[in-house]
């Protein structure tokens, strides 16, 4: 058998195949890696959405005047002052608006729809500086002017002016036509007419020495 490993020309074939595949090799180029920061050319980028604030409601107002007037309710929508928290507090009446305050110091603290006494002689609230006196009680009626009410507690001559509720007849029973001047026109006597829950509050916490001032 010939013997091919000894051909003159073995080694010169062997080193042109080595020479050949290496070219090879490096003619195939591996195909590049996409990295995680890099976006493929067909991939769609979505907004972020855009957030708007959420509105909150307007807040209501605290403290206002019940409107209509409901002479058997608070005049206002707030509670009722704590008594306790203000030992100071005294009462201001108001003709010319027919209302009545509760203040401590110049801080108004609560306001009540008011009737107070017709402009004649015989009938109008007197103005000036008094007390609330030690009189008070849960109905009174008066023969002569056929009118009662209930919650009432005496400011002048013992029994004689007083803050009460909205007139009743001689059974307790409301006059409603009264009950609408709360707030609007004098219509009393000479006493100081509130809604009846207006009447009551003051009846179980205003006390006895606390200064009214009527103008």
């Amino acid at each position: 058998m010939r013997n091919y490993w000894q051909h003159p020309f073995l080694p010169f074939i062997i080193a042109l195949l080595v020479i050949v595949t290496g070219s090879a090799v490096l003619l195939v180029a591996p195909a590049p890696r996409q990295t995680a920061s890099e976006t493929p050319a067909r991939m769609t980028v979505l907004a972020e959405p855009v957030r708007r604030p959420v509105k909150k409601a307007a807040a209501q107002p605290q403290g206002t005047m019940r409107t209509p007037m409901d002479w058997q309710q608070p005049s206002e929508t707030k509670p009722y002052p704590d008594v306790a928290a203000h030992p100071h507090l005294w009462i201001k009446v108001s003709l010319a608006k027919q209302r009545v305050y509760f203040l401590d110091g110049q801080t108004k603290l609560y306001t009540m729809y008011a009737s107070t006494g017709v402009d004649t002689p015989n009938s109008r609230t007197p103005t000036g500086t008094y007390t609330i006196e030690a009189e008070r009680g849960h109905f009174f009626f008066n023969g002569e002017s056929q009118e009662g009410a209930y919650y009432y507690v005496s400011w002048k001559d013992h029994g004689v002016y007083l803050f009460h509720s909205t007139p009743t007849d001689a059974n307790g029973k409301f006059n409603t036509a009264e009950a609408a001047n709360l707030g609007v026109r004098p219509s009393s006597h000479g006493c100081i007419r509130l809604t009846v829950a207006d009447a009551k509050w003051l009846y179980d916490h205003i006390r006895f020495g606390t200064r009214v001032v009527i103008e």
